[in-house]
């Protein structure tokens, strides 16, 4: 049977794709936050799963504001990288793993979450950018196959910290009821906070952003018991992204182990933070 191995949550700012894209990292302002992710890397490139379900928002170059599913999965064979305006990110095309990608939206649907299916998706920074943080230097190819989870954070009304929560538990559920033996990470993307328009343009709350990276380990309902007006208080008007973060949370166990963490301001004008989470209880 399928298990859920580990989970990885990442900020998905477009501009530290391009930081990688432009062969910026070394220099003084990005090498702090690219520095941080160095341990949580050369864990995972120690521990390459069979696929990966990663979460994240489309940014309008998929899904336009005339059509906004709540939550959407992704069936393809593979998907093209967007171009959102300025040309494709030089990265490979993303192939999906159909087979496991139809279990899921079966067993979701079985699970009361009324899942829209994409059978024809491009994915764009939201996708591309978590997974060069995950793997910086693809080649010709993605270390496996990748299904997109794509969750509403861009138009009222999104839905809520809990709801995102229990949709991970029932994406846990379906993963486990695969047969075939496959190891599976599972990437919340997102956040920190950030706002990019309107008068708090630029807020940046690094007090509510520990308190969320502490709690998405050790007490996740907390995080889920929030209300949206909550987040987008705390976090900004875009850092209700946070809230994917919990997909990822509620797919795992119970009791997890944080392999590595940080937290880096600013990325761009957002807070940034990676966390990097083994599915064990601590100390076994």
């Amino acid at each position: 049977m399928a298990e859920v191995t580990w989970g990885l949550a990442t900020s998905h700012v477009p501009s530290i794709g391009a930081a990688m894209d432009n062969h910026r990292t070394q220099e003084p302002y990005w090498k702090p936050l690219f520095d941080g992710y160095r341990q949580a890397r050369d864990w995972m490139a120690d521990h390459t799963p069979d696929a990966i379900v990663l979460v994240y928002n489309d940014h309008a170059n998929a899904i336009g504001l005339d059509l906004v599913p709540t939550f959407t999965l992704a069936t393809a064979a593979s998907f093209p990288v967007a171009d959102e305006g300025w040309g494709p990110r030089p990265v490979p095309t993303v192939y999906g793993h159909p087979e496991l990608a139809q279990h899921l939206v079966e067993c979701l649907v079985d699970d009361a979450f009324d899942i829209t299916v994409a059978h024809r998706l491009a994915v764009d920074h939201g996708f591309t950018v978590p997974l060069s943080v995950y793997h910086p230097d693809p080649g010709d190819a993605w270390p496996c196959p990748v299904i997109p989870l794509l969750v509403n954070v861009i138009q009222y009304p999104q839905p809520t910290a809990a709801r995102c929560y229990d949709l991970g538990k029932a994406l846990g559920r379906a993963i486990r009821a695969y047969p075939e033996d496959l190891k599976v990470a599972v990437f919340g993307t997102g956040g920190m906070s950030h706002q990019l328009a309107g008068e708090r343009a630029g807020l940046i709350n690094p007090v509510f952003d520990a308190m969320f990276m502490s709690k998405i380990q050790s007490d996740p309902q907390t995080l889920a018991s929030l209300s949206r007006e909550t987040y987008i208080r705390e976090a900004g008007s875009e850092g209700i992204e946070m809230i994917m973060w919990l997909v990822m949370r509620g797919a795992m166990d119970e009791d997890i182990t944080r392999i590595s963490d940080t937290y880096h301001v600013p990325a761009s004008n957002t807070a940034a933070a990676l966390a990097l989470f083994e599915n064990r209880a601590p100390g076994r």
